[in-house]
């Protein structure tokens, strides 16, 4: 579900096409409070117990219909492997989104390819990853053990796949047995630039402290971040609120400076 509690229309399109032997194990609906981290937390906690691979897939990601049979396989043909992200046809992040009806088109397209059926079932290895793209990942339970998502990183948790993985013992790779589109919807994410400006300074600083991620990697995407935002200030784009972003920005500078910087402050900036 998404925060307004609608059900998203990736999700609609995906029910519309869905044979009935997906739906027919009645699925059950988890409600946890407000936060990614706490409600994959809360989820997983549900099914760790009884699963040997837990997949985790945002609400606007629109996956083939081989997608888990491609990662159930290669969990097989990988058998040292402790997680995995997939290959994406299309990644709206970046720009303004991608629509849910074209996300859903381009997937079919991609499921009527005689390349489909055989990627899911002898995927390969396209790179090795550290941290993994939390739109659309996998792990062995055995793997994860204790490991959850740091609830400290609240809303959206900027950052929380790159740490949870990160953290996650083990091989970890990119496969073309995992297919998707990640539609990258903006409706609800952009709503407080402030809030994701913050972020983009203050929660790789809390991570490299934590020893998640390495100094190099935290500063090169905080400046990254900070540059593109002051660049785009007069000239933004219509989905992303350009001049929130640069005011959290400078307020992760100053608490940074006076020791007061904490992930969880975006909850209380006015």
């Amino acid at each position: 579900m998404t925060e307004t509690g609608d059900v998203p229309k990736s999700w609609e399109a995906l029910i519309d096409r869905a044979p009935d032997k997906v739906l027919s194990d009645d699925p059950e609906v988890v409600i946890a409070r407000k936060g990614l981290p706490s409600q994959r937390n809360h989820g997983m906690d549900r099914v760790l117990g009884d699963s040997d691979i837990v997949v985790f897939l945002d609400d606007d990601y629109v996956p083939s219909k081989y997608a888990l049979a491609g990662v159930a396989r290669a969990f097989e043909v990988f058998p040292d492997l402790a997680g995995l992200t997939g290959k994406l046809l299309a990644d709206g992040i970046g720009g303004p989104g991608i629509e849910p009806d074209l996300a859903v088109r381009t997937v079919e397209e991609w499921d009527n390819e005689p390349d489909a059926l055989s990627c899911a079932s002898s995927p390969k290895k396209l790179a090795s990853r550290m941290g993994l793209y939390g739109c659309n990942m996998a792990f062995r339970t055995a793997s994860i053990g204790d490991i959850r998502f740091d609830e400290r990183l609240p809303l959206y948790g900027w950052l929380e796949d790159i740490d949870f993985s990160s953290r996650i013992p083990g091989p970890k790779i990119v496969t073309d047995g995992f297919i998707g589109v990640h539609c990258g919807v903006k409706r609800g994410r952009e709503k407080r630039g402030d809030r994701l400006g913050y972020s983009q300074i203050v929660n790789p600083f809390y991570l490299w402290k934590k020893g998640s991620i390495q100094a190099q990697f935290g500063l090169k995407l905080s400046c990254r971040n900070f540059l593109s935002n002051h660049a785009k200030l007069f000239w933004p784009e219509p989905w992303i609120d350009r001049r929130g972003r640069v005011r959290g920005n400078w307020c992760a500078i100053r608490d940074l400076c006076l020791g007061k910087a904490s992930p969880e402050k975006i909850l209380s900036l006015r």
